[in-house]
Order: structure tokens, then sequence, then C-alpha cells
């Protein structure tokens, strides 16, 4: 039987410090986005007068309101909610049958395709031949400048061609006894035997596509393509929100300001991935342990 053993003065106050160091990093973090919403959920006039930070004082709804009054938001979540589906999709896919071919040993030039990939991983070209790459394909105030680029990551085909080097022989081989081609085996046997890696790299790409505001503000000019996060970005660096409130309602501007919409769009922003990131947040541990242990 094992005993209890009872816990030295010095481990005791270890174990203090550990906790209240814990509990400091944790309010350091929460903190600011309680505060953010506390705010955008305060009448707009009273926050301006300050000394709101644990609830609201006079608790009010109208910010959200003149948030989604505003057509340019509800276009730019429908940019946002089409660019993450659609780019998820399409580079889960094309990666994935990347990957599956550089996993594939009798693949001529593997060893140097993995040497040009590996480059791209620590060099870029940089944003001004980027830039007019992207000109030239005709990419410039178009919806396809948010998958296209995206659509393949050197990154995610190291995890993906991890865990394909560890799919049996035996299934393919049987496969192709039964006359499946490459493609075929690829789409009918690998794809459906890899769930686990693509929902960790469709993770992955879908937080990059909805947190993403720099291809928006770099490429987009049309204020109809843009997505939310940059639509945001505009709202924060330009004081557009001011123009935002041009156009609500009397009723409403009377009782809201350029900050409280600020805060209220940070809020519509940031809530849809923020919800879904914790119940998903295993699939990023796993994706990272992918091919690190041998079973």
């Amino acid at each position: 039987m094992f005993t209890l053993r009872r816990k030295t003065a010095g481990e005791a106050t270890f174990d203090a410090f550990n906790v209240i160091v814990m509990l400091l990093i944790c309010f350091i973090t929460i903190y600011p986005i309680w505060y953010v919403l506390v705010n955008a959920f305060n009448d707009g006039q009273d926050a301006m007068r300050g000394g709101i930070y644990w609830w609201p004082r006079v608790a009010s709804l109208d910010s959200f309101q003149a948030v989604f009054q505003n057509p340019g938001i509800i276009k730019a979540m429908g940019i946002t909610v089409a660019k993450t589906i659609i780019g998820t999709a399409l580079h889960v896919f094309f990666t994935a049958m990347v990957a599956y071919a550089f996993s594939r040993r009798e693949l001529v030039g593997r060893k140097v395709y993995m040497l040009i990939g590996t480059i791209t991983l620590f060099f870029a070209g940089g944003l001004i031949p980027s830039y007019l790459l992207t000109r030239d394909l005709h990419l410039l105030d178009n919806f396809l400048v948010y998958i296209i680029p995206a659509m393949f990551n050197f990154f995610d085909l190291i995890i993906f061609l991890a865990f394909f080097r560890e799919i049996p022989a035996g299934l393919e081989e049987a496969a192709k006894i039964d006359g499946a081609n490459d493609f075929s085996i690829f789409v009918r046997v690998v794809i459906p035997v890899s769930m686990p890696v693509i929902a960790t790299i469709a993770l992955f790409h879908g937080v990059y596509q909805w947190n993403d505001y720099f291809v928006g503000m770099i490429y987009i000019n049309d204020m109809n393509l843009q997505p939310i996060q940059t639509f945001l970005f505009r709202v924060i660096a330009q004081s557009s929100s001011n123009i935002m409130m041009a156009s609500m309602p009397g009723g409403i501007s009377k009782t809201v300001s350029s900050q409280s919409v600020k805060l209220a769009t940070m809020v519509v922003t940031t809530a849809p991935i923020v919800i879904v990131y914790p119940f998903l947040q295993k699939y990023f541990v796993k994706g990272m342990m992918i091919g690190s242990i041998k079973g």
C-alpha cells in the first residue's frame, strides 16, 4: 500500500507560488476579452464616461444592432464564411493529394522537390514580388485571391506525409489488385482512413482563413470583396465607424459611439472562432503529435 507523504513547507510554498502565477497569467489573458465584452454590451454614450471594468453599468444591445444594420458588415461576414469553407476544402484536398504523391517512393525527383519545399519554410520572395505575381495572374480584386495562393502549404504537407507513411501498404496493394489507379486509391482508400489528419489540417487552415486580414488589405480594393477581419481592421485603423454611425437610424445613433461600435464589431468578428475553437483544440495537439511517436 502507498502512504501519502505530507508536503514539506518548501514544497507547499512552491505549489502556492505556481498557482498564484498561473492565476495571474489567466487573468492577464482573459481580462482584455472581458473588458471588450463589458464595454460592447454597455450603452455607448454612458461608456464614454469611463469607469467600466467588471460589468456593464447601463446594459444595451444598441451597438450590436448598429453593427448588424450596416450592410458592409453583412457582406464582409459572407465573404469570410465563403472563403473559409471553400478555401479550407480546396486546401485540404490539394495539399493531401500532393502529400500522397510525395509519400510514393517511386516519385521521380522526390528528394529535389522536398529540398525545394523545405527552403520555402525559411525563405520567401517578399511582398513586392508576391504582389506583382498576383497582379499578373489577374487576382487583384478577385475572390480567388483568397483561394488559389492558399491551396498549398508545405508545413501542412509534412503533417500529411507523416500520416500517409503510416498507412499499411496492404490497403493500397489490395486496391491495385481490384484494378484501382493511383487517384482512385487516394480518393477511396487514403482519404477515408485519414480523417484525423484531415480534421487537423482543416482546423489549421480554417482558423487561418477566418482570421486573415492581410490578403484583403493588400490585394482587395473592392469593398464588396473584403472579409470581416479586413473590415474590422479598417474600422479600427481608419475610424470608419464614424461613417457607419452616419447611416444609422437616429434613435440608435444617440445611444452608441464610435468606440462602442468598434468594440461590438470586435465581438461579432471574433465570437464564432472563439466559440468553436475550444471544442476543436484537441485536434491541434493531435496534429502536432502525428508522426512523432511510433506505436
